[in-house]
C-alpha cells in the first residue's frame, strides 16, 4: 500500500474531485507516524492530528500496483510530468519507498524525486543510482535556534549533509524551506542564497497551521512578507541579483538592489509567485484553502494577480487590494 494525495488520486482516476488546479506531479507518501517530532507536522511523533494528513492535504491508501498503473497512464497522456515520493522517517518507510521507486521506473520513465531523511551523501547517491531523479533533504528552518525548537537535532549537521550531498551528486538535490516559523526575511533569504550557491533546488512553503500539531494555533506568515521572500528567491535563482545586492532593515528586505522599473520588468511575468521546487511541481492548495490567500500559485498568474503581488512589494500603486487572513485548519 502507498498513500496518495487527494489531488493525485483524482488525476490518476482513483477518486473523483472537483478542482480548478490539478497537480502536474504525482504526490505519494510512504509510511505513517514519524520518529521525529516536528512541531508543524501531523505526522510528528506526538502529533494528535489525523494520521492521513501531511500539511493540509489528505493522503489515502491505495494498492501500489493501482498507483503505478495510474501514473503510467497519466504520464502517457502527459497529465503527470513527475512523481514526488515523500518518505516518513520510520523503520519501514525507506524500504517501501525503494520498492515503489523500482515499480515506477519499471512502468515508465517519469522522473521521481524522493524526499527523505538520508543518513549520508552516499545514501543519497545510492537512490540516484537506483533511478531517482532528485533527492529532497528538508531543512525547513532558516535559523539554528528555530530548527532546534521546531524539529530537534542539529541545524549545522543538516546543512553539512545538504552541502556534501550536493557536491557528490551535483544538480540532484532539493530542499524545503518554510516561511513563517519565526525567522526574519533576512534569515530566510541568506539561507536561500546559500542553497542556490550550492546548486540546491529550493521548494518554498508557507507555514500552515494544522489541527492537532504543536503549532496549530500559530499564525501563517503575512502575504507581503512571503512575496518579498519569493521575489528574492526568483532573483537569486535567475542570477539577476546576489545576496550582497539586497538591503535589510531590522530583518526586513527593504531593497532588491535594482531600480524599480528593472525589478518590475523581471517580476512582471508572475513566475516568481508560482510554486517553486522541482520542475513541474505545482503542489495545488498545499498551503492554501480554495478561495483563500494563495501563497504559491499552482498555475500562471492572471494580470490582476500579478498587479496585486507587485503592489504588496510596493512596486505599483495599491489598487485597494487588502490581505485576507487564512483560517487555521
Amino acid at each position: 500500500m502507498i498513500r496518495v494525495s487527494v489531488g493525485t488520486a483524482h488525476v490518476l482516476g482513483l477518486k473523483k474531485l472537483v478542482t480548478d488546479a490539478p497537480p502536474t506531479t504525482a504526490y505519494l507518501l510512504a509510511g505513517d507516524k514519524c520518529f521525529k517530532d516536528c512541531s508543524f507536522c501531523p505526522q510528528a511523533r506526538t502529533s494528535q492530528g489525523r494520521a492521513d494528513m501531511l500539511s493540509r492535504i489528505i493522503w489515502s491508501e491505495y494498492l501500489s500496483e493501482q498507483v503505478t498503473r495510474g501514473i503510467k497512464g497519466a504520464v502517457e497522456s502527459k497529465t503527470i510530468k513527475r512523481t514526488c515520493l515523500q518518505v516518513v522517517n520510520n523503520d519501514t518507510a525507506m524500504s517501501q519507498a525503494r520498492h515503489m521507486l523500482a515499480q515506477l521506473k519499471e512502468a515508465s520513465q517519469v522522473p521521481v524525486c524522493i524526499s527523505c531523511n538520508i543518513e549520508s551523501p552516499e545514501e543519497g547517491k545510492s537512490l540516484i543510482d537506483e533511478g531517482a531523479d532528485k533527492i529532497g533533504i528538508s531543512l525547513d528552518c532558516a535559523r539554528e535556534d528555530i530548527y532546534e525548537r521546531v524539529k530537534g537535532g542539529s541545524f549545522k549537521k543538516q546543512l553539512k549533509l545538504i552541502c556534501h550531498t550536493a557536491k557528490l551528486i551535483p544538480g540532484r538535490v532539493s530542499t524545503h524551506l518554510i516561511v513563517g516559523l519565526g525567522e526574519t526575511e533576512e534569515d530566510m533569504i541568506k539561507v536561500i542564497a546559500q542553497m542556490v550557491n550550492w546548486g540546491v533546488t529550493v521548494g518554498l512553503f508557507a507555514f500552515t497551521p494544522v489541527k492537532g500539531t504543536k503549532d496549530q494555533d500559530k499564525e501563517p506568515p503575512a502575504l507581503e512578507h512571503y512575496r518579498r521572500v519569493q521575489a528574492a528567491l526568483f532573483l537569486l535563482e535567475k542570477r539577476i541579483a546576489g545576496i550582497d545586492d539586497f538591503k535589510f532593515t531590522n530583518g526586513a528586505l527593504t531593497e532588491f538592489g535594482l531600480a524599480d522599473p528593472e525589478l518590475i520588468q523581471h517580476l512582471s511575468s508572475g513566475d516568481a509567485f508560482q510554486t517553486t521546487g522541482c520542475p513541474e511541481c505545482n503542489r495545488p492548495y498545499y498551503n492554501e484553502k480554495p478561495g483563500g490567500i494563495i501563497y504559491n500559485y499552482p498555475r500562471p498568474l492572471t494580470g490582476a494577480e500579478i498587479e496585486k503581488a507587485l503592489a504588496l512589494l510596493g512596486l505599483v500603486k495599491d489598487d485597494g487590494y487588502h490581505e485576507q487572513k487564512v483560517a487555521g485548519n
